[in-house]
């Protein structure tokens, strides 16, 4: 059994790289392959929602060259699923078989028990007596262990179309990590050339129009899971997954979304549904309550890890100027999530209370934003072309749930609460104020670590120009308008790594080199921290690892 080695990475990471894109092979065309061809796993193995007894593994089964994601097509495969100490499979734990089906589209999970805590693990399906890639995963801690640590990859925004998902390659690199938070738009349901434009697209997803059906979303799911990189992501480290608003539509709320034409584009709450099973065939991820993805899970007395669902209970997004953001009727969370993230904190009895919420909690004024920036920061925060200095798609959109919730955080003297978020493409570190105007003279109810996207547009990509052009205008005026904002990058791509310690939570920033060549490199950007019991970040002058 291996132990996570927390010392900071060497230069080994770059054999554990060429490790782990070893464990995945090439992936072919499914209509490349002989009529004859027998199941094959064209689109990896993975893992997911770790348990300190347990995870949920996955895999897809292409049982005949035709039975293509979202088809319909190919009988039932019987597939069995291995678990082991080693990656030779010498010492198997456990095993077991299920079937792969045309209703779920051949996907197959195994939530498999009986495992130890803070342990790794490998695993591998057969089908057929075909092996798939062999995966790795982790076990979490006990739930009254004191985990001397755990470190999280944080991504965020991969839009296919927009570039190579490179910082999944480097993620997947990490032998130092014991999950994968991915904060939501995992997929994007646009058509061909729409999101980015078409004169500027990387590569063509599939199927080309925008996805409404389930056929539709599950032959989206199934063109991202043939990208390598995140084949590697997946069969390197478990991933703890939400949802944001791309996995349905742009702006989904839970009648609609700005991206829904019911005329068109018919029901909304049977795209909903569409989208819904195609995501819980298709991801790690077990459904929880109401069958959304607010759930919670533990490391030990470390942290705790409360996941939100911010689309399927929310009320339409407001029209701006018209006060209704401060309506207390109007809710984010809907009021049963909002009470179990309430309870949840307030009992919660790890160090750090970490809440992953797909929209930023932080309030944004823009201050004296020069009129040729504040339309495509708009965009990129979710408002209209004349901007107001407001967020309708985020919190600041949903006042009274905010003002409700950092108003418990204080009065019960929750310390220690940090949001982990992502949906705008530009990273921050924040305080999250009680009341932004008096800041710093008012308090500080928890702090707040945004990363930037994978891929989709940020600042620079929607203006078409070098990064750093202009940026830096942009970044003084929102800063000084915004003095709970320690940092913010409005041009790179790339990745996160959390590592929590009793002392103090820190989050390392990376970016990627370029986002349209599959080969980019990463770098280190910047570091930000949050010292128990302080509600305060503080820039950090390097990484953890």
């Amino acid at each position: 059994m291996t132990s996570r080695d927390f010392s900071t990475p060497s230069r080994r990471t770059a054999l554990k790289a060429a490790t782990a894109a070893a464990a995945i092979p090439l992936v072919a065309a499914p209509l490349a392959r002989a009529a004859d061809a027998g199941p094959a796993f064209l689109h990896g193995v993975a893992s997911g929602d770790p348990l300190p007894d347990g995870v949920l593994l996955w895999t897809r089964v292409t049982p005949t060259p035709d039975a293509v994601p979202g088809s319909g097509k190919g009988s039932d495969v019987k597939v069995t699923w291995e678990v082991a100490e080693d990656a030779a499979f010498n010492r198997v734990v456990t095993s077991g078989s299920t079937v792969a089906k045309a209703a779920t589209d051949h996907t197959v999970k195994a939530d498999v028990r009986g495992l130890r805590p803070a342990s790794d693990y490998h695993f591998r399906f057969t089908a057929d007596g075909v092996v798939s890639a062999v995966g790795r995963t982790r076990t979490t801690p006990g739930l009254e262990a004191a985990a001397p640590g755990v470190r999280f990859g944080v991504v965020s925004c991969a839009n296919w179309e927009s570039g190579y998902f490179s910082a999944y390659r480097h993620l997947a690199a990490r032998g130092d990590l014991d999950a994968v938070l991915h904060l939501g738009d995992y997929i994007y349901e646009y058509r061909n050339g729409e999101y980015p434009a078409a004169e500027y697209t990387v590569r063509a997803h599939e199927p080309k129009h925008e996805i409404v059906s389930l056929a539709d979303y599950r032959t989206r799911h199934g063109n991202y899971k043939t990208d390598t990189d995140l084949q590697a992501l997946h069969a390197r480290h478990p991933v703890i997954a939400i949802w944001d608003d791309h996995e349905f539509a742009n702006d989904a709320w839970s009648g609609g979304a700005e991206n829904h034409t019911p005329g068109d584009e018919g029901d909304w709450a049977a795209r909903r549904e569409a989208a819904k099973q195609a995501y819980f065939e298709w991801m790690p991820v077990r459904p929880a309550t109401e069958g959304t993805v607010y759930r919670r899970i533990r490391y030990g007395t470390l942290a705790d890890l409360h996941l939100l669902d911010l689309r399927s209970f929310r009320s339409e997004q407001s029209s701006i100027g018209n006060g209704d953001v401060d309506d207390p009727d109007r809710t984010l969370t809907g009021r049963a999530q909002l009470d179990w993230l309430k309870q949840g904190l307030a009992k919660s009895e790890a160090r750090w209370k970490l809440v992953g919420t797909s929209v930023m909690i932080s309030p944004v004024a823009f201050g004296s934003v020069p009129a040729h920036l504040l339309g495509p920061i708009g965009e990129l925060l979710g408002l209209p072309k004349g901007g107001l200095a407001i967020n309708v798609d985020q919190w600041d959109g949903y006042t009274d749930d905010r003002r409700e919730l950092l108003a418990h955080l204080t009065d019960h003297a929750i310390k220690d609460t940090v949001f982990l978020t992502g949906d705008i493409h530009m990273a921050w570190a924040n305080d999250v104020p009680v009341k932004a105007a008096t800041y710093p003279l008012s308090d500080s109810a928890a702090t707040e670590f945004v990363v930037t996207s994978v891929t989709s547009d940020n600042l620079d990509d929607i203006l078409h120009v070098a990064p750093g052009s202009l940026s830096p205008v942009a970044v003084a005026a929102i800063k000084a308008a915004n003095r709970h904002v320690k940092w913010l990058d409005m041009d790179a791509h790339g990745y996160g790594v959390l590592d929590v310690t009793a002392e103090r939570t820190q989050m390392d920033y990376f970016a990627v080199s370029d986002k349209a060549d599959p080969g980019a490199s990463s770098a280190w950007s910047r570091s930000y921290r949050t010292l128990t019991g302080t509600q305060r970040v503080e820039r950090v002058e390097q990484p953890v690892g």
